[in-house]
């Protein structure tokens, strides 16, 4: 039976309509955390077939119509880059929150009378993860800068050292693109006695660019932390979200009982993943490389170097963490914001210098700030 081709942009209005927005607004979303430099196009015959890697990634599914050989790849990948010990698990997700509510399901699964502590800056998926496993969760303080308030969260370990604590450390804050050491956790909660820790590092926009730079901090598999995720559709840009969850394998003899009717064992959240996503992550990874994936990195750092001098530049105050692609600056006023939807918070606003962005767009930025306002010396603590 033939099959039925679905109107596109150019047949109906409201997907024109569409379209012509999202293109529309290309040059001035800096706010959001997505890679523009990368074309998935070609990988369009593909859309032609359902791609659903049901189940566990190590074993094939029943259906012909999965990508599971390619996920693989991607999965040894990452575990190759954030220095995984064997043996580890891990498989390709929805997106940053279920890579999250996996990563601590695992930590539950080991310890389950372990309390969470997680900052006042984790993303918003980390909360609504514990309260759908039932977790007891303490909210540490932040610094100024995002990173979490190391004297604090020693402080809520030494109350809790008696039980599990499990540590949910940013790698890379939504607003400032902190990062928390795992490293020098790992060593705090084993100097007031914590016996029994975990630790899952949310590195969903930053775990990337990190591993890659000469000198990262410390914050992957062989820094301590049992488990590690980043976003697909942030550095690598693919166009919809998807991300990957890594871990150490606590208990490789154990992946549970095969379901007849997938060929494979229920070891994901969602059950049916997606295929294509896995398969655009493998595109990039495999052309590019390391060496490719280092390029970017560091071209996007060199412009958030650039954009936070520009800043200076016109007096309007600015700061940035280290290794950061996001610039946090005094939120501009509404006229700006209305051409520019940069995320607000607390009188400070950011934009992130991902791969693609350009001089021309930073350029663009710092002449509306210095021609809507006079310059300004205050309101932006310095870091």
């Amino acid at each position: 039976m033939a099959r039925t081709v679905l109107n596109g942009p150019d047949d109906n209005p409201r997907l024109g309509a569409l379209l012509r927005r999202l293109a529309g607004s290309a040059s001035t979303n800096i706010g959001f955390p997505a890679a523009v430099d990368l074309d998935y196009r070609t990988l369009g015959p593909f859309l032609g077939h359902l791609l659903n890697n049901v189940g566990d990634p190590a074993f094939d599914p029943t259906h012909p119509n999965h990508t599971k050989e390619f996920e693989r790849e991607v999965l040894a990948f990452f575990a190759g880059l954030f220095r995984a010990p064997e043996p580890w698990t891990g498989y390709v997700t929805s997106g940053g929150s279920e890579s999250n509510l996996s990563a601590l399901y695992l930590a539950r699964s080991r310890y389950p009378d372990g309390i969470v502590l997680h900052s006042a800056a984790a993303h918003y998926s980390i909360p609504k993860a514990t309260h759908l496993l039932g977790m007891p969760t303490v909210v540490v303080r932040t610094q100024p800068n995002g990173e979490i308030d190391y004297d604090d969260l020693v402080g809520h370990a030494e109350l809790h050292r008696r039980r599990p604590i499990i540590v949910v450390a940013n790698i890379g804050t939504t607003m400032t693109e902190a990062v928390d050491d795992v490293a020098y956790i790992q060593d705090l909660l084993a100097d007031v006695g914590v016996r029994h820790r975990h630790i899952h590092s949310d590195a969903a926009l930053s775990g990337i660019p990190l591993a890659l730079s000469d000198d990262p901090p410390g914050f992957d598999l062989a820094d301590g932390a049992d488990s590690i995720c980043i976003s697909g559709h942030k550095f690598l840009g693919t166009p919809m979200p998807c991300s990957v969850v890594i871990a150490r394998h606590h208990d490789p003899d154990h992946r549970g009982d095969v379901v007849a009717y997938t060929g494979s064992p229920d070891t994901t959240i969602t059950g049916s993943r997606n295929g294509l996503a896995a398969l655009m992550l493998w595109a990039v990874l495999q052309q590019l490389g390391r060496s490719g994936l280092r390029a970017r990195a560091e071209s996007g750092r060199n412009m958030a170097q650039y954009a936070h001098q520009r800043l200076h530049d016109i007096g309007w105050p600015s700061w940035r963490n280290p290794h950061a692609l996001t610039v946090v600056l005094r939120t501009p006023p509404p006229a700006i914001l209305a051409r520019w939807p940069l995320p607000t918070l607390a009188g400070l606003s950011h934009f992130i210098c991902m791969p693609g962005v350009t001089r021309r767009q930073v350029d663009q930025l710092t002449a509306g700030l210095a021609a809507v306002t006079p310059a300004v010396t205050s309101g932006c603590a310095s870091h």
